[in-house]
């Protein structure tokens, strides 16, 4: 008998569990599923523009779906039978599937002022740059003094997109209502937070350096936001990356101030904790965003902090928080709304009373929360696929009745659901490219949905 598996998001999580239940289930019927027309999940919506490095993975990606026997499914919403299919719906034709849908919203922040007009989710921010088509293509950009909270590569990405001079984007993938945006910003000044201190911070060495070389934008460091405990010199001592990090803040807190001369800067502050967004009245009399209100913390020798009751009010016209990731339930999937996944072990996914559902799997982001870089991403979907080979083999499978073995593409087209298939995306990507060719560039994205979705199905090339 030949299976048939379904992977709903085809992101990295949902391309590498493809890849590896191919290898370990070869003839196994695959059906990659996503709710856009195109592929790559946070890849391409995710990451910034200037990251090039990063985005470099489209490539292996490509490579595994150009192959042929993962069948790209786009354009179709699993959970919503009007748009797409139930998950129910998909027990008549499946086997099993396999939920790789990620973590796409912002993180809550429960402290007072944080629904204040001017302050906004960092993942809402990063769809807007990356022209993600379910997002408006204007931003609120008007504030000169501005406030990251976080202490993450996201908090570092969102700091330096609203410092860089949009000219040195110019290069980049970066869509033209964003250019626009960016171009009519008035900001000179954006102050990172991060509750703890520099040897706890979770950015990147290489990241982090990146933000050094932002042409005129300097980066400032408190001499005095420098506080090492028993904790942070072991985490120096077992990480070179921490030892990195470190290094290149204490560069920089050794840089006179009176030597930053240029025309915006990045302020990174540490042990402060954020504890209220303060409001001010604007002209038009509406309550906004006016200040950060942090408070003074130290390191109380195992890496974390306490508070020391002292408070620092930073004026500020926006707030954006990176604080995290958070998942979305799937309709007719089991959910966790305190960690923001789907409850399971070791991929099987598990129902209200801990026990697996049969044929039902999580992988990545939704199954373990958003932390992990590829590599985890590749030995969590070993992990799940191990487990649904293992059951399918069992004759453990997700419906009650005999499969049908109807073409779900066929089915989804009588409804007058516009499928994108992997032919699709290929006309797509070489629509996109073509356009940055005629600007020197190496592509740039369509923008909406109803055009990205017109030309992946031949209507306009």
């Amino acid at each position: 008998m030949t299976f048939r598996v379904a992977v709903v998001g085809a992101g990295p999580a949902g391309i590498y569990a493809s890849d590896i239940l191919s290898r370990a289930l070869p003839g196994t019927e695959i059906d990659l599923f996503d709710r856009l027309p195109a592929p790559y999940g946070l890849v391409r919506y995710g990451v910034a523009p200037d990251h090039p490095r990063i985005k470099a993975i489209v490539g292996a990606l490509d490579k595994i779906l150009a192959r042929g026997d993962i069948r790209l499914v786009g354009n179709v919403e699993i959970g919503d039978a009007e748009n797409g299919l139930s998950v129910a719906e998909l027990g008549r034709y499946y086997d099993a599937v396999v939920l790789a849908t990620g973590a796409i919203r912002d993180a809550d922040l429960p402290i007072p002022g944080i629904d204040l007009p001017g302050s906004f989710g960092a993942a809402d921010f990063v769809s807007w740059y990356d022209a993600h088509p379910d997002y408006p293509s204007a931003w609120p950009l008007e504030a000169r003094e501005i406030a990251v909270i976080g202490a993450g590569n996201v908090a570092l990405d969102v700091a330096r997109m609203l410092a860089k001079h949009p000219r040195d984007l110019a290069s980049t993938e970066i869509p033209e209502q964003v250019m626009r945006g960016l171009e009519a910003s008035p900001v000179t000044d954006v102050h990172v937070f991060a509750r703890r201190g520099p040897a706890q911070a979770k950015f990147s060495p290489l990241e982090l350096r990146e933000l050094g070389h932002v042409p005129d934008v300097d980066v400032l460091v408190d001499p005095e936001d420098f506080q090492f405990d028993a904790g942070s010199e072991e985490a120096m001592a077992s990480s070179n990356q921490t030892k990195q990090v470190v290094a290149t803040l204490m560069d920089w807190a050794l840089v006179d101030p009176s030597a930053s001369t240029a025309s915006r800067r990045i302020h990174l502050h540490f042990l402060h904790r954020p504890v209220e967004v303060l409001g001010g009245v604007d002209d038009d009399g509406v309550t906004r965003v006016a200040g950060l209100r942090t408070e003074r913390t130290e390191l109380v020798g195992d890496g974390t902090a306490r508070g020391t009751g002292v408070l620092v009010d930073t004026p500020v016209q926006a707030v954006y928080r990176a604080v995290g990731y958070f998942g979305s339930p799937v309709p007719g999937v089991p959910f966790d709304d305190a960690r923001g996944v789907i409850p399971n072990a070791g991929g099987r996914v598990l129902d209200d009373a801990g026990r697996p559902v049969p044929g039902l799997y999580a992988t990545g982001w939704i199954k373990r929360g958003p932390v992990g870089l590829i590599g985890s991403t590749k030995s969590d979907a070993q992990e799940t696929i191990r487990h649904l080979s293992e059951d399918l083999a069992s004759g453990i499978a997700l419906g009650s009745t005999p499969r049908s073995d109807e073409d779900v593409v066929e089915v989804l087209a009588s409804r007058g659901i516009p499928v994108v298939t992997w032919e699709g995306w290929e006309l797509l990507q070489a629509h996109e490219r073509a356009l940055g060719a005629e600007q020197g560039r190496e592509r740039v994205k369509v923008t909406t949905r109803q055009e990205m979705t017109d030309i992946s199905r031949g209507a306009r090339v």
